[in-house]
């Protein structure tokens, strides 16, 4: 008896699309708050004269699928026949066990005959050649739209390199930002110019600074929650915080280092690969030397240390942060630094009650939560987000946004109760290099301009206001 049939995948495929019988998506699964990604999703989906294969990446429960069941809803309420959407979840035991092929001959032997239709894969890398499947849709089938999500970047970004060059969209859906968070658990949002940006306090004087602090003063309480618990949208509005904290580990953590990354890389001891993220939440924000992790975790080679790096890289728990140059300095060889994805899933993993009594973790999660915005905010422009070490005294730049051929923006951040920024620190010495920067403090009255000797301007800007409004800037393009 066959274990994989066509009736048993078409039994599957009307399970995961109601709307075939009912006409509309069920309002539990679209969520009245809509991420960033989907408005550059659909803008993608309405461009007429350039078709591409719009691909969501990023982590768990970052809100990926819910996205697609709002894209499916909108082109619902647009007329779109309802059996010309199919939606495929390619983690279902199941679908994840037949080929593509089967799927889809399923689907237009039963369901929709023709091929001008739109495709919703889930879980994209599971299918078998996935990448050569999305081409030939490309090329054979030009009226079709496929919408794909991943959890695994590398993974889609290499197929897309190898198959889909010219042809698909990589679109990354990082955990929420903090301007997000904050519209999600129901905070309206603060009026503010639409062009205001954390490098425009510049350009205001006091006094007008003075006025939009007061207006931020509206979210400034929020944001030791968001760093606690608020990246991912289901937990954030929880009404349990320690719950919230043991799913996440269970869902985002464990799925994905004890199944999904040893099922995509055939990864025989998942311990190995826990000890090394566990160190890496300890090191977040830190310059991480790969020998320096082998020697650590005892018995673990050098090979393996960089192999589980880049997957977990691949599953979009880390980043990777590499030096890069300033005002023609060399800089140390090139050890990244590391920051775990979010700073809540780095607060679960390491169940520490006590982190916003300690100034210097509370350190390492604010500079994470900075890095991943400004990595995201750069992620569709032609900018690299690094960070500087060099010169004759090591000094460093917390974060560097590197321009190519243009002077870069400069942060460090100084989230403690005095932050002073002297003529020796780094950020100092190469503002006159720089086309801004920025100081990330701690207090919500620490705000304003410093000015160097060169008469070069220091923007000082608390944590919670920056992130703020690097994410209204992000709404309003």
């Amino acid at each position: 008896m066959a274990i994989i049939t066509k009736e048993g995948i078409l039994k599957v495929l009307t399970a995961f699309n109601p709307w075939w019988k009912t006409g509309s998506v069920h309002s539990g699964f679209l969520k009245n708050f809509r991420r960033f990604a989907y408005y550059e999703a659909i803008k993608r989906l309405d461009q007429p004269n350039l078709r591409r294969t719009v691909v969501l990446t990023g982590a768990r429960r970052v809100g990926k699928t819910t996205i697609q069941y709002q894209l499916i809803e909108t082109l619902l309420k647009r007329g779109v026949p309802p059996r010309k959407i199919v939606f495929i979840s390619l983690d279902h035991p199941m679908l994840k066990l037949s080929g593509l092929n089967d799927i889809l001959e399923c689907y237009h032997e039963n369901i929709y005959a023709d091929q001008d239709v739109y495709y919703f894969f889930d879980e994209i890398q599971y299918a078998v050649d996935w990448d050569k499947w999305l081409k030939t849709i490309y090329d054979l089938q030009p009226e079709t739209r496929v919408i794909a999500t991943g959890s695994a970047s590398p993974v889609l970004i290499k197929g897309g390199i190898e198959s889909g060059a010219g042809r698909w969209s990589i679109l990354q859906v990082p955990t929420l930002s903090f301007y997000e968070y904050c519209s999600l658990i129901g905070i309206d949002d603060i009026e503010l110019e639409d062009t205001l940006r954390p490098t425009a306090f510049a350009s205001l004087d006091q006094k007008q600074r003075t006025q939009v602090m007061v207006k931020l003063s509206a979210v400034q309480n929020h944001f030791n929650r968001y760093l606690q618990i608020g990246g991912f949208p289901e937990l954030a509005l929880s009404d349990n915080d320690l719950l919230a904290q043991q799913i996440m580990r269970e869902d985002v953590i464990d799925k994905v280092l004890k199944k999904d990354l040893p099922s995509l890389y055939n990864i025989r001891n998942a311990t190995e690969l826990e000890r090394i993220f566990l160190y890496l939440c300890y090191v977040s924000s830190q310059i991480v030397s790969i020998d320096a992790i082998a020697k650590e975790l005892n018995g673990v080679s050098r090979p393996t240390v960089e192999n589980y790096i880049q997957y977990l890289e691949s599953a979009n728990l880390i980043y990777l942060s590499y030096p890069v140059e300033l005002a023609g300095k060399k800089v140390l060889k090139a050890s990244p630094k590391i920051y775990i994805a979010d700073a809540a899933i780095r607060n679960a993993v390491l169940m520490d009650d006590d982190v916003l009594t300690k100034p210097e973790e509370m350190g390492k999660m604010v500079e994470t939560s900075v890095y991943k915005h400004v990595a995201a905010f750069y992620y569709q422009q032609a900018a690299r987000v690094g960070y500087y070490r060099g010169g004759t005294k090591n000094k460093e730049v917390d974060i560097v946004v590197d321009y190519p051929n243009i002077k870069n923006i400069l942060i460090e951040v100084k989230y403690r109760e005095q932050a002073p920024i002297t003529d020796k620190d780094a950020i100092y010495e190469l503002s006159e290099n720089a086309v801004s920067s920025i100081v990330i403090t701690k207090r919500a009255d620490d705000y304003g301009i410093q000015k160097t000797l060169k008469d070069h301007k220091l923007i000082r800007i608390p944590a919670f206001a920056f992130l703020y409004l690097l994410g209204h800037a992000e709404k309003h393009g």
